[in-house]
């Protein structure tokens, strides 16, 4: 059985936590907690609190996500 893709949403960074952790607003109101992608740390992005963000969810755990881009 192939692994299963991950799930993009768009959401709103709402709180910065230590260790390159977020917890994130999604559009539809969940809150989830989010950490950066490696090639984000890579190139110094810096992610902060009002940031509107592109994520990857897991089909298995909807609580958690891989922030994966940062929108201007």
């Amino acid at each position: 059985m192939a692994k299963e893709e991950g799930i993009e949403v768009e959401g709103l960074v709402s709180e910065v936590l230590p260790d390159r952790k977020y917890r994130v607003k999604l559009e539809n109101g969940h809150i989830v907690l989010c950490y950066a992608a490696g090639k984000m740390g890579k190139f110094k992005i810096r992610v902060l609190e009002g940031d509107r963000v592109t994520l990857s969810m897991s089909p298995y755990d909807l609580t958690r996500g891989r922030i994966t881009f940062r929108h201007k």
